[in-house]
C-alpha cells in the first residue's frame, strides 16, 4: 500500500503501485486479467480517466498488455537477463557457441531477419574503426526474437577489406559467430568496450520490436578490439527496455 508521503502523488500512480505490488506478490500471475476500468472506478472511487491512466502506467512499463476486446493482462513474457561480461568471454564464442547462449538458458532465441551488405561507412563508424577515406564496411543487420517476441535489433560494422572472402560476409557465419570467424582470419577480439544509453524509440524501431506505447529502448554500442588495439567491429544494438535486465557480475 502507498505510504503517507506517496499520498501526494496522483491517484492513478497510487493505483498503479497497488496493482504492481499485487503482481509482484503473486496475486495476479502471468496471463491473468487485471481489474478493468469499471472495477478500479468502484474500488478506488475514481473517474474513468484515472483508472485508464493507472492501467496505462503498467502497460508502458511492460508489466501488462492490452488485448483488444478482452482487457488488460499481466504480461506473460519473462525479461531476458543479459550477462554483460560472461557472454563476451572467449570460452563462449571460442568453443563454437553463440554469445547469446549465455543469456537465454533453455529459451528459444532466433534471428528472423538478417541482411548483409557492403556500404559506405557512416562518419561515426569510420572514426571508431579508423578507416581510410572512402573505405567501405561490411554491415550485418539482424533482428532477434525471443520466445516469439522481437527483443533486439543489431547492426554490426566491420572493415570490408578485412573480412572480404570470409563467412562474415554471409548471412550465416557458422558456429561461434562473427568473433570466431575474426579469430580464424587473424583478428581475434580480446577487448570490448560498451556504451549504454536510453531514449524513446523511433516509429520504425517500435514497429520492428512490437513495442507498447511509452516503452523506451536501451542502446548498447560495443566496439571489439584485437590484442594490438585495432578496432575490428562496432555493433550498435537497440533493445526493448521492457524485455531486458542488464546484469554485470565481476570481482572487486
Amino acid at each position: 500500500m502507498a505510504n503517507t508521503g506517496d499520498d501526494r502523488r496522483p491517484k492513478y500512480q497510487r493505483i498503479a503501485d497497488t496493482l504492481r505490488e499485487a503482481i509482484r506478490s503473486g496475486e495476479y500471475g502471468p496471463g491473468d486479467r487485471l481489474p478493468g476500468e469499471n472495477d478500479l472506478m468502484a474500488t478506488h472511487g475514481v473517474a474513468r480517466m484515472t483508472a485508464r491512466q493507472a492501467l496505462s502506467v503498467l502497460r508502458d512499463e511492460g508489466v501488462a498488455e492490452a488485448r483488444k476486446g478482452a482487457g488488460v493482462f499481466v504480461r506473460e513474457f519473462r525479461p531476458l537477463r543479459r550477462q554483460g561480461i560472461q557472454r563476451l568471454a572467449q570460452q563462449q564464442w571460442g568453443n563454437g557457441r553463440s554469445i547469446w547462449s549465455a543469456d537465454i538458458e533453455n529459451r528459444s532465441l532466433e534471428v528472423d531477419q538478417v541482411t548483409v551488405s557492403d556500404e559506405a561507412a557512416p562518419d561515426r563508424i569510420s572514426a571508431v574503426l579508423d578507416l581510410a577515406d572512402e573505405e567501405t564496411v561490411c554491415v550485418r543487420r539482424r533482428r532477434f526474437v525471443l520466445d516469439g517476441k522481437p527483443v533486439l535489433l543489431a547492426t554490426s560494422y566491420l572493415p570490408a577489406s578485412l573480412v572480404a572472402g570470409s563467412a562474415i560476409t554471409e548471412e550465416e557465419t557458422g558456429q561461434g559467430g562473427t568473433y570466431a570467424r575474426l579469430a580464424e582470419i587473424g583478428y581475434k577480439p580480446v577487448h570490448f568496450r560498451e556504451e549504454i544509453r536510453s531514449r524513446m524509440p523511433s516509429k520504425a524501431e517500435a514497429t520492428q520490436l512490437s513495442m507498447s506505447a511509452g516503452t523506451p529502448v536501451i542502446l548498447v554500442c560495443r566496439t571489439a578490439y584485437t590484442d594490438e588495439g585495432r578496432p575490428v567491429e562496432v555493433n550498435e544494438m537497440t533493445l526493448d527496455a521492457a524485455s531486458y535486465i542488464l546484469e554485470y557480475d565481476f570481482d572487486a
